[in-house]
């Protein structure tokens, strides 16, 4: 799976070695450009949209297809290899490990910016809901950072080439992705305000004050800690607690 087609050069490379390519060009000129450079190969498709229905959503066609060519060609997996239009990466990234089909890797050029986000450790400035989203689920690896020089024509920033791989057992682990998304992302929503304030205030009108306090208790968390100072496995550990308390209630 590819997104930015481009011109087509890393496409072409791609379709080589790859049991079907999937590609998206939001751009119908560069897409036409492209469509005459992989015309020569029978396992390519290329899409000509944006491959976001909206921030937080693929487009469902290209869901579709990505799941339709896999099952063509027997296969169970698939990888995501682009050099990804700056201003959609994040999303993008985020949004595939929300998907039904996960991807086994996702290797990437973006922003040099970005990928500090994705790999910052606890108690950095970069250190955010990203990182910790990303690293609950995948092993990431900083491959290269890329001046401006070398692309055509030159951003303003340094890029950098980010290898993600998906730990299949890690992401089982999670109970409930969907909850442990929302509830990190609150987390760092108001990520200056202490641990107690920002829990309370994530979870007004589904918990009591006092029940909020009554998990962080029983979590030994502290209350004027900041969401920045967790690692990543006690954010976890921090979510379930807050889950299964959730679900006592609603019993």
């Amino acid at each position: 799976m590819e997104i930015g087609t481009g011109t087509g050069t890393l496409s072409t490379r791609m379709a080589d070695q790859a049991g079907y390519l999937v590609t998206v060009e939001i751009d119908p000129h560069m897409a036409t450009f492209a469509t005459e450079e992989l015309d020569e190969f029978e396992n390519v498709t290329l899409l000509n949209y944006d491959a976001l229905r909206n921030k937080n959503n693929f487009r469902p066609e290209m869901i579709e297809t990505i799941k339709e060519k896999m099952a063509e060609i027997g296969t169970d997996h698939f990888k995501l290899a682009a050099n990804l239009p700056y201003n959609v990466a994040t999303p993008i990234i985020s949004n595939l490990l929300r998907t039904d089909i996960t991807p086994k890797s996702m290797t990437v050029t973006i922003q040099k910016e970005l990928a500090e986000r994705i790999i910052a450790s606890p108690g950095t400035k970069d250190y955010s809901a990203l990182s910790v989203w990303i690293q609950s689920q995948c092993r990431c690896e900083l491959v290269r950072i890329l001046p401006p020089s070398v692309f055509w024509p030159a951003p303003k920033v340094h890029s950098a080439i980010l290898h993600i791989e998906v730990e299949p057992e890690r992401r089982a682990a999670i109970p409930d992705l969907e909850f442990f998304h929302e509830f990190n992302r609150s987390l760092f929503f108001h990520r200056r305000k202490f641990l107690r304030s920002v829990l309370q205030s994530s979870f007004k009108g589904k918990l009591e004050k006092a029940e909020v306090d009554q998990v962080m208790e029983q979590g030994g968390l502290n209350p004027s800690a900041r969401a920045e100072n967790f690692s990543v496995d006690e954010i976890l550990a921090m979510t379930e607690l807050f889950r299964q308390k959730l679900a006592e209630k609603d019993a």
